[in-house]
């Protein structure tokens, strides 16, 4: 049975639409060769160099979220997502994570493919296949243009995190404000019948100067008769 990955991205063609999130899904390579291929440094680091120095490399930050074959999330840090054209017309998809979240000096494991015809290849020629397509990725006479997709902030599963944990906190907070307004008499809490402030609803205390009135020590307000 094959298993896919998916890459959610925001679209590098399409002007970098924010508003916009794509799913790619890639074929996992252990659908077809049993075990994720390793890809040494040096292929990154001649890419690196193709990044700097032709313009139909380019490198982009618009990865928001991974998800694998069982809709695990992944952290979005060391992958990359190579999307390139040949001049034949031929697609090249490959999701790639890192054993480091740097691009250069970092060896890889290649993860999934798209589209499907690459998978056959690779499944047919197997090492041989992995080989020349690598090869081919970096030569930019042959390639009419390569994308390196990279992840961008925290990914979407993160960030969900985030707010849950925000909220919560949130919650809690208005806890300890509301508790803060309830005398505790014995250990046990009872409703206040003082009279309270109109501004924060803490409770007003007796101002005993020459003026005759209440004031908040909380907010500061005060009631002068």
């Amino acid at each position: 049975m094959n298993k896919f990955f998916s890459v959610f991205t925001y679209t590098p063609w399409d002007n970098l639409n924010k508003n916009l999130l794509t799913e790619v899904k890639l074929l996992s390579l252990k659908s077809i060769t049993k075990t994720f291929p390793v890809i040494e440094p040096e292929f990154f680091d001649d890419l690196l160099s193709k990044l700097y120095n032709f313009k139909h490399y380019s490198l982009v930050q618009c990865i928001k979220r991974i998800t694998g074959p069982n809709n695990e999330d992944y952290d979005i840090a060391p992958w990359n997502f190579i999307w390139a054209m040949d001049y034949e017309g031929r697609i090249f998809q490959f999701l790639i994570q890192k054993e480091k979240n740097e691009f250069k000096d970092s060896q890889a494991t290649l993860v999934a493919l798209a589209p499907p015809e690459l998978g056959k290849l690779f499944n047919q020629y197997k090492e041989g296949a992995i080989l020349r397509t690598l090869s081919l990725l970096n030569n930019p006479k042959k390639m009419k243009f390569l994308i390196v997709l990279a992840p961008k902030g925290k990914s979407i599963a993160e960030e969900q995190q985030l707010i849950q944990i925000d909220k919560k906190a949130l919650e809690k907070f208005k806890l300890i404000n509301d508790l803060k307004q309830i005398p505790n008499i014995k250990g046990q809490w009872f409703p206040t019948s003082e009279v309270k402030c109109p501004i924060c609803k803490g409770p007003l205390t007796e101002i005993n100067d020459y003026k005759v009135g209440f004031m908040c020590p909380r907010c500061g307000f005060k009631k002068v008769k």
